[in-house]
């Protein structure tokens, strides 16, 4: 065990958790974020519930964000200038020749981060055998420098055709660049993906050069500060594929980070589902701005090998988290068709919702809540104390808009988001052949467990886990993010007998460059994938192999079994046809040292169990609904209960029962 802080910034909250080992103690906080200067929030969140001792003997400082993310979004990064060869100067905007969304008569393609202007071809060719076929002309090389630095671009992405199968061209280039004084920051295809496909390589490289800027600053302001706390350890930062990564390599690599911020709560559920023996759960994140949900298969998140920011592909491991504007300051508006809608737009951090008091007028799904009584007694974390008349005039002025009362238009909002929330949990669900009926939710984050009977009852689910520290849930499964560096290449070959000896060679030069890459080597475990498809086949399956010392030590045809089973199990039949490979992956994990799961929530003298009349979705109507420290729950209740705690409210309806389960977490079970 270490002692460790982990922080994670929300859109609307900036959450920590830290583990003291010499206690084995679990602390949790939350402040509101500073959407301007989100380091500072971390710093706040630090300064206002982490003792100086444990800044000072902290081994690590574990970090989730969405800078990157939101950098990405909002576009606001570096200007950025492409060079690539003759012919691919529009592979942005040819991408696949396909419609993110084919019924859709008003779609419009997401505008590329390297406008025309800035994309420059260069002269030269290699095959993807990796063999030259045409000497790269370095004139057209410094004539394509000249122009972008005469344009003022801050950074420079090289994607030359086939680079991954050999980046010599890509090199060349490099040197002329700094020979030609480009002082900018250059981000180089093969370095970034050792994968195929020049649109999706591409796409990846320019979003590292648009983020790398950005994101290098912001943790190195980061970095600063905790240096000013007097914190002496290990920064590290979540990868979008889970596990972590130092600062200083995540500012090399900062596409890897693209999705950081969601991965804790995902991280977090895995070591949970391991811990209570689930097979399978769905995750249910709700924070103040949006709604992130991931599946858990015996004790792993899925991960996928590229994923998508604003309809722009990323080659790099990713959690498969689903993300939509849903969350506690997701506002309630009528769209031009009269209809009401909630989300994406949020109140944010600032104002907030109505109900808090800080300016905003404008109903948010936490004003919704708040006067169904849903929220409890309305104390909630960082000092806010709900302002129910506030959200009632909220309301009022949309319910004005649909011809209903408050009442009826605040359950309206609930329903509405949950229903949103529900089709994402279903959708990702469904991907992988599970009926959510089957599994476990497990929800968290500030509005998570106020959502959750309100999602089972979607889902027809019978089994909720609010788990331990479920508030800053996300946070907590920060401190257990292992350092994990990752890379691939592709390598086309018929799946044959001996075909592991070339793939061993492949994976030895992998793991090569990892070692080169990481400066935390020396207890890694090493561990490789194969993708393989069926001969004839656009996309593939990855699929797990063992590994020692290096190399692959099971057999061809065990591995063969493994990836007809897997295609099987996932389509629900298999083909009669050849398997070939075509990408090798190897990865690399540093086991931080563990820490337990010892929490037990603070009780407070006034903590008494008491009735307040409620909205019931089960019932239409108010009740009385029992009013419940976390901290005095034993034995069985039956609900209508609202569960308080320092940093979330649990809304339990009818027709639910409450216990308490052996890791701290409470298990919500349907009656019939």
């Amino acid at each position: 065990m270490a002692t460790r802080i982990g922080v994670d910034i929300g859109g609307t909250f900036t959450d920590l958790v830290y583990f003291d080992e010499r206690t084995g103690k679990t602390v949790e906080g939350k402040v509101p974020t500073v959407p301007s200067a989100p380091e500072e929030g971390v710093v706040n969140a630090i300064t206002q519930h982490v003792p100086q001792d444990i800044i000072k003997d902290a081994e690590f400082f574990l970090h989730g964000t969405t800078v990157g993310l939101n950098a990405l979004l909002e576009r606001r990064g570096a200007k950025v200038g492409l060079i690539t060869t003759t012919g691919f100067r529009d592979v942005l905007e040819i991408r696949r020749g396909d419609r993110a969304e084919m019924y859709n008569l008003f779609w419009k393609q997401t505008e590329p981060l390297v406008p025309r202007r800035l994309r420059l071809e260069v002269d030269g060719r290699v095959l993807g055998n990796g063999s030259e076929y045409r000497p790269l002309d370095e004139e057209s090389v410094r004539a394509a420098t000249k122009k972008l630095i005469a344009e003022g671009v801050d950074a420079i992405a090289v994607s030359l055709i086939n680079a991954y199968a050999n980046p010599d061209h890509e090199l060349a280039v490099e040197a002329i660049l700094r020979n030609e004084d480009f002082e900018g920051g250059i981000s180089l295809s093969h370095k970034i993906s050792g994968e195929y496909r020049e649109y999706e390589r591409t796409s990846t490289t320019c979003i590292d050069a648009f983020v790398r800027g950005r994101m290098s600053n912001y943790l190195r302001r980061l970095d600063g500060r905790l240096r000013e706390l007097g914190f002496n350890g290990i920064s590290l930062i979540t990868r979008s594929g889970s596990g972590s990564m130092t600062f200083a390599e995540a500012e090399d690599r900062p596409f890897e980070t693209i999705m950081s911020g969601p991965v804790g709560g995902a991280q977090g559920a895995s070591e949970l589902a391991k811990l209570l023996g689930i097979k399978a759960l769905v995750t249910a994140d709700v924070g103040g701005t949006s709604f992130d949900t991931a599946l858990v298969i015996d004790g792993q998140p899925q991960v996928l090998f590229e994923g998508v920011i604003d309809n722009m592909p990323i080659q790099s491991p990713w959690v498969d988290v689903r993300s939509i504007g849903s969350g506690g300051g997701s506002i309630a508006h009528i769209d031009p068709g009269g209809l009401m809608r909630v989300g994406p737009r949020s109140a944010g951090a600032v104002p907030g919702p109505a109900c808090y008091g800080k300016g905003g007028t404008e109903p948010a799904m936490t004003d919704a809540a708040a006067w169904l009584g849903m929220l409890g007694p309305g104390d909630l974390a960082s000092g806010i104390h709900l302002d129910i008349d506030k959200a009632r005039q909220a309301l009022e002025a949309v319910g004005s808009h649909i011809d209903q009362d408050v009442e009826s238009t605040a359950a309206g909002v609930m329903r509405i988001s949950s229903a949103a929330m529900a089709n994402a949990m279903r959708e990702i669900s469904l991907d992988q052949g599970l009926d959510p009926r089957t599994i476990t939710l497990l929800p968290f984050g500030g509005a998570g467990p106020l959502m959750g009977t309100l999602l089972a009852d979607e889902l027809e689910m019978n089994h909720v886990i609010i788990p331990p520290l479920a508030g800053n849930f996300s946070a907590w499964g920060l401190l257990g993010a292992d350092m994990v560096q990752s890379t691939a290449r592709t390598r086309l070959l018929d799946f044959v007998p001996g075909v592991l000896e070339e793939v061993n060679a492949v994976l030895g030069e992998l793991f090569a460059t990892l070692k080169e890459r990481s400066t935390a080597h020396e207890d890694a475990v090493q561990s490789a994938r194969l993708d393989l498809r069926y001969k004839g086949q656009e996309h593939t399956l990855t699929v797990e192999v063992d590994v020692t010392g290096g190399k692959i030590t099971e057999p061809e045809p065990v591995i063969l079994e493994r990836f007809i089973s897997e295609y099987g199990r996932t389509f629900g039949a298999t083909m009669n046809q050849d398997v070939e490979l075509v990408s090798v992956r190897a990865s690399t994990t540093v086991l931080l040292p563990r820490r337990e799961l010892s929490y037990t929530p603070k009780r407070s003298e006034g903590d008494s169990d008491r009735t307040m009349e409620v909205y019931s979705f089960e019932s239409k109507a108010r009740l009385p609904f029992r009013i419940i420290p976390r901290s005095i729950i034993s034995g069985r209740i039956s609900g209508p209960a609202i569960i308080t705690e320092d940093t979330t409210t649990t809304y339990v309806d009818v027709q639910w029962t409450i216990s308490s389960g052996k890791a701290g977490e409470i298990i919500l079970e349907r009656t019939h």
